[in-house]
């Protein structure tokens, strides 16, 4: 995984901290704030939205835009939003994403559900938008 700001010498792919509730992950972690499409520079979808942070140099950062984009193209009114960290740190600080990648997981109205660090599964994403849908 990479921290923002960091390059490549930071990453290990495959090391995924797993999935955490919004309960869990509202704790001290700005996961309170409901995003919009303002803050993602993109649209929500319809029924749940994938928000990815990334780094440039960041190897697991492109395995995991794979496997959300094939994710949001399988299943209605998902939408996948990639939002490079080191450009939008504002947002990082205030979400307290310290690694990439980091995958939130919006419901409809842009609250976040769930939150994983590392290159995530398909399965186990799937599985986690059960929570936002």
């Amino acid at each position: 995984m990479c921290a923002p700001g960091r390059g490549p010498d930071s990453a290990r792919a495959g090391d995924g901290e797993g999935w955490e509730t919004r309960v869990t992950a509202a704790r001290g972690r700005g996961d309170e704030r409901t995003l919009g499409a303002g803050d993602l520079g993109g649209p929500l979808g319809e029924r749940a939205t994938l928000v990815q942070f990334s780094s440039a140099f960041c190897q697991p950062c492109r395995a995991t835009r794979r496997v959300l984009a094939d994710v949001a193209a399988m299943v209605p009114g998902v939408a996948h939003v990639e939002i490079d960290a080191e450009g939008a740190l504002d947002l990082v600080r205030e979400l307290r994403v310290h690694k990439t990648p980091t995958v939130l997981v919006l419901d409809r109205a842009g609250r976040v559900v769930r939150r994983a660090v590392g290159q995530p599964r398909k399965a186990d994403v799937i599985a986690a938008l059960g929570t936002a849908v």
